[in-house]
């Protein structure tokens, strides 16, 4: 079933036989008193918005069949967002024109996926001394739609204003989407959404609800703390009603979740809705789009990276659900970080950041691979926040969890990148050893290779990648390796295949013809720009072929006035050529290999440089972090 978002103005429309007091209602609701002669059909009414408990403007129309046509009703029932179908208690002519004629006329003329909530109303309570709600139910069974059944009297005012009040909350806070009637129970998806909010609330992760994370519940989603007796009470009503909704004080998730039942029951809808919708859902209990996608505009040339905010919380995260405290999250715990989301976003994690020696996950791991989906995937990674808790717990959007980056080109005028996160691309012939270099970043170049693992056109960004930590003269920077797939040596680059923050072209140093490749790529593609390149032999336990090609691969790097080739042997594993890449791509002006030899004062000053804006960051967030105490 379909739901409609929650209207800025609610419209109520009253139906009924004629003589049932439809518009002595109105007029009592307005006037406050009762009036013997009235005329056949009230004006519209609005009523202020200042004026009613939800603060919401609502327009209650009033309906006479002996001056509308049918066709006229059917046009205010399409406009209207909720019905009240009066009948008269000392009537039953009335009520039975209600299931017979009424109801089904309402449902004709709302679309089929969406039935608009109705109120029944009983007036006239003054004329009986019983209640006649027990004759209403078997029709509210039947018509799902009814949300409720009002008794109340124009003469005397009785629930007069309760009446309309409950149709306004049948708008705002309805209870179909949350709570079927047939069965006396939450919804499937209430109990899912309710499960989400409960494991977040859950801060330590133990399956309960402590005094602590309770009053953390109640000032976020309610801005009120709830006092020590209130709550005790609340305990004692979940304790006495279903087994195993309190365990060591505290309230589980059983209990939790009959507590919201309850509170639907007597009537308190709103207290559900106000905790769903503080959660980001809508009436149809999904997710809302802007919730999960908060507007982030980041501008060409820049990236985006995690913010301290942002490692602080997925840190705090994975402490949480790694229950045996060994720093690793197993197969079993991951499930466990992802079990309210649709679906753990990541798979062949041991390919892609560092895990243990069984696959598992590591802090390290985890925060690699955060940050290589924040870089390529921006609103997966806002979206995973979002369902993991991030805007409810930090009291923000995902925007404070996110960091852009300053414009490439500012860096490269400064002569130092203000990135923590850098991207390398692995460029070079087939069979050359790219993916044994990204395997060795990992530590794991002893895992046999797959045979045609990767496929040129792949529109995955993250495929062919893999990111780990480096360090640049003491600081922990992150380091993105994507292997740029090569099918046959005339395919040209693609733009996206060239950009990135520093190139390693590689080649086999047993393969006569495979420095010829590479050679040509670096002058077709970056001989004239402003990116830093690495050569890389690889295999350099094999003897050293001459290359079939006009200049060797160290007079070509000399002549270009580049790094001499670096030889890479996946048995030493050796990290060298890994903190070059990541220190050439921090210092994006020291391009040439003159630089390096000739301005060691540079290296050295950007070194002390990045050390003392290292300590200066540490300082800075010591005195916020004294000030906030």
């Amino acid at each position: 079933m379909v739901y409609e978002t929650i209207p800025r103005t609610i419209r109520i429309i009253l139906l009924g036989e004629p003589g049932v007091g439809k518009t002595s209602l109105i007029l009592s609701l307005v006037t406050e008193e009762f009036s013997e002669h009235v005329p056949p059909k009230a004006e519209e009414i609005t009523i202020p918005a200042d004026v009613t408990p939800e603060q919401v403007p609502t327009n209650i129309v009033d309906v006479c069949l002996t001056e509308q046509t049918i066709e006229q009703v059917a046009e205010e029932i399409e406009k209207a967002h909720v019905i009240c179908i009066v009948f008269s208690v000392d009537r039953q002519e009335t009520l039975n024109k209600v299931a017979s004629y009424w109801l089904p006329f309402v449902r004709d003329n709302c679309p089929d996926d969406y039935r608009k909530p109705v109120i029944l109303v009983g007036n006239k309570i003054d004329l009986i001394d019983y209640s006649i709600i027990d004759n209403i139910w078997d029709i509210a069974e039947e018509y799902p739609e009814v949300d409720r059944c009002i008794e109340c009297s124009a003469k005397t005012l009785t629930n007069v204003s309760e009446m309309f009040y409950n149709a306004q909350k049948a708008v705002l806070h309805p209870i179909h989407p949350i709570y079927s009637i047939e069965e006396q129970e939450l919804t499937e998806r209430c109990k899912k959404a309710l499960t989400r909010i409960f494991k977040i609330c859950d801060i330590d992760g133990d399956g309960l609800l402590d005094d602590y994370e309770i009053t953390i519940f109640q000032k976020k989603c309610f801005d009120t703390p709830l006092q020590l007796q209130v709550l005790d009470e609340v305990k004692s009503v979940i304790a006495q009603n279903i087994a195993g909704g309190i365990e060591n004080e505290c309230i589980t998730m059983k209990g939790f979740i009959f507590l919201h039942c309850l509170f639907i029951q007597r009537g308190r809808n709103e207290t559900t809705w106000t905790v769903l919708r503080k959660f980001g859902y809508d009436e149809s209990l999904e997710l809302v789009h802007s919730y999960l996608y908060p507007s982030i505009k980041v501008p060409v040339g820049c990236t985006t990276e995690l913010s301290y905010k942002g490692q602080q919380f997925l840190t705090q995260l994975f402490e949480k659900y790694d229950r045996d405290r060994d720093g690793m999250l197993n197969p079993t715990e991951l499930k466990n970080v992802f079990s309210y989301c649709p679906r753990i976003p990541w798979h062949n994690l041991r390919y892609t950041v560092p895990t243990n020696d069984k696959g598992f996950l590591t802090l390290q791991g985890w925060m690699c691979r955060w940050t290589l989906m924040t870089l390529h995937d921006l609103q997966n990674t806002t979206a995973y926040l979002a369902y993991l808790g991030y805007n409810f717990l930090e009291n923000d959007t995902q925007k404070s969890a996110i960091h852009i980056t300053r414009d490439k080109k500012v860096d490269i005028a400064k002569k130092q990148s203000s990135r923590n996160v850098y991207q390398c691309h692995i460029i070079g012939p087939r069979s050359c050893g790219k993916t044994s270099i990204c395997r060795s970043f990992l530590g794991i170049a002893h895992k046999k290779i797959k045979p045609n693992m990767h496929e040129r056109g792949d529109n995955n960004t993250e495929n062919n990648c893999c990111i780990n930590t480096v360090l640049v003269y003491g600081q922990e920077k992150y380091l993105v390796l994507k292997e740029i797939p090569i099918t046959r040596v005339s395919d040209p680059l693609q733009p996206h295949e060239v950009n990135c923050d520093v190139a390693c072209l590689v080649y086999d140093i047993a393969a006569t013809r495979s420095f010829e490749y590479i050679a040509r790529i670096y002058i077709k593609y970056f001989a004239e720009s402003h990116i830093p390149v690495l050569i890389v032999g690889t295999k350099g336990e094999n003897i050293m072929m001459r290359q079939e090609y006009i200049l060797q691969p160290d007079v070509f790097c000399n002549k270009y006035q580049l790094l001499p080739p670096q030889f890479f042997n996946i048995k030493e594993n050796k990290h060298d050529v890994f903190i070059k890449l990541a220190t050439m791509a921090a210092f994006p002006h020291l391009k040439h290999f003159a630089s390096l030899a000739g301005e060691n004062a540079s290296w050295w000053k950007a070194g002390i440089g990045v050390a003392a804006a290292t300590i200066m960051g540490l300082m800075l967030l010591k005195m916020l972090n004294f000030q906030r105490r």
